[in-house]
């Protein structure tokens, strides 16, 4: 059985463990503010769940998720992570986490900074690009006409089909979109970032709307760099 790692278990990682349960899995959920504080989130997913500190959670995950806002991403521990893989759901918001020169200028991508730091990790993007609640609501089973698919990048085949695999148990076919490099194309105010699940003028609330690989794929190849949007 498959232990999922999380550090960070705001709404997304919460969310994520819930569908890992649901998958079979055992969880470790971590935050900032100590295992205690999740007592009660613990309590109500249930004897598969359990608290710990981030250390714990990075040491007993056969997968492992970080989902810290993204000012903290240097906090994460890197020894108890180094060899395994890792699911980033960081982004950028500047209003929240600080300018940051190399991503306001694009030399380098949100993923790329964890990945830099988290250097004997093999780092995942995925599940930054999709609102909670629409995570939760929008996972299907196998073979669903209606199954939505997520956007996956980074720099390990063998990692990306391990993160490919995971989804699958939760409920999601995925696009796998390139290297680590080419995750600009699902951060934040991107044609195929969170607005897409909600559909055309937000019709699909809380619920979501399915998103075919088709409708992914081209909002994907849509994605324009800043400096090409502020230039024409």
């Amino acid at each position: 059985m498959t232990t999922i790692g999380l550090i960070g278990s705001g709404n997304i990682g919460s969310t994520v463990a819930r569908l890992a349960l649901a998958a079979g899995h055992d969880v470790v959920l971590s935050n900032s503010r100590g295992p205690e504080t999740l007592a009660g989130l613990v309590a109500e997913l249930g004897p598969q769940a359990r608290g710990g500190t981030p250390d714990e959670a990075a040491r007993a995950g056969d997968l492992v998720v970080v989902t810290v806002p993204l000012r903290a991403y240097e906090s994460v521990p890197t020894k108890p992570l180094a060899g395994k893989i890792v699911l980033d759901t960081c982004n950028y918001y500047p209003q929240r986490d600080g300018q940051i020169a190399e991503l306001d200028d694009e030399r380098t991508t949100t993923s790329e900074l964890v990945q830099r730091h988290l250097s004997d990790s093999k780092v995942v993007k995925v599940f930054n690009n999709i609102y909670f609640k629409h995570l939760l609501s929008l996972a299907r089973p196998a073979g669903a006409p209606d199954r939505s698919v997520l956007a996956i990048a980074g720099d390990h085949a063998d990692a990306k089909a391990a993160v490919t695999a995971f989804l699958d148990e939760i409920g999601y076919d995925r696009v796998d979109v390139g290297p680590l490099a080419e995750g600009w194309r699902f951060q934040r105010d991107t044609a195929a970032y969170a607005g897409i699940y909600f559909g055309p003028g937000g019709r699909g609330g809380d619920a979501g709307v399915p998103v075919d690989g088709a409708t992914l794929r081209a909002a994907l190849a849509a994605a324009r760099r800043y400096a090409d949007t502020v230039t024409g």
